[in-house]
């Protein structure tokens, strides 16, 4: 049996885990101790820029993650909810945790009147397009991606 349940504060040790394994697998260097401190103060400060859900098994340990945030304006007024990252663990994949995650992310964006669920994939990751094409979605080929990235993490223009 699979739940998924928001992140809390108390949550945040197993959610710099968690980014570690990210940051590995893109073939970064992680740094348990650096993102302590940033989750804490960017998904539990004062001006929180995202939400995550965690997907536990019956013991309560951590399969899979999601983070997502609000995009406002998406049709109309409407809003949408923006997946950032799905994560699964590999020892836990093809068990039913990312269906369940995004079964979540579907129920967080109806209860706060999203009109759409929304998210990239990098193309060189044929098993996230796979598990995509398998829940019946679609690639959008109608908007092009773009990023700015300062040193130090600042973003400007």
């Amino acid at each position: 049996m699979i739940s998924v349940e928001r992140a809390v504060r108390a949550d945040v040790p197993i959610l710099a885990e968690l980014i570690g394994e990210i940051e590995a697998y893109y073939g970064g260097v992680p740094s348990d101790d650096e993102y302590t401190g940033q989750i804490t103060a960017l998904l539990f400060g004062a001006h929180p820029v995202a939400h995550v859900l965690l997907a536990r098994a019956e013991d309560r340990q951590v399969l899979g993650m999601a983070s997502y945030s609000f995009l406002w304006p998406a049709a109309g007024a409407e809003a949408s909810l923006y997946l950032k990252e799905l994560f699964v663990r590999p020892d836990a994949r093809k068990r039913g945790v990312g269906r369940a995650l995004m079964d979540a992310l579907g129920q967080a964006a109806a209860e706060t009147g999203c009109s759409r669920v929304e998210w990239t994939a990098d193309h060189d990751n044929p098993a996230a397009l796979a598990f995509y094409a398998a829940l019946g979605a679609q690639p959008h080929n109608g908007k092009i991606f773009y990023r700015v990235q300062q040193p130090g993490g600042a973003a400007s223009l």
